[in-house]
């Protein structure tokens, strides 16, 4: 399946799910990144090069991506604890 049908797809799916547009930028943002990081062995630079962007482009978003899944843990384990 080519590229931009795979994509259709998944936005025809979004878009049923009433995913909003910023929410589906900022989810596939993290995701791409957290791929990159991935394949690169979690090394910044080479990362943010295959990305073409700067490292403390990648370094800050990294970083607020980690300050979200904390905030996320906490409130769920605040929730459990009820």
């Amino acid at each position: 399946m080519q590229m931009r049908a795979r994509l259709e797809a998944l936005i025809d799916e979004m878009l049923d799910g009433q995913i909003m547009l910023d929410e589906a930028l900022a989810e596939f943002e993290k995701l791409y990144i957290q791929k990159a990081l991935t394949r690169q062995k979690e090394h910044l630079s080479r990362t943010a090069s295959v990305l073409g962007i700067h490292r403390n482009t990648l370094s800050k978003r990294v970083a607020t991506y980690r300050t979200q899944e904390r905030a996320a843990l906490r409130t769920a384990k605040r929730k459990t604890a009820r």
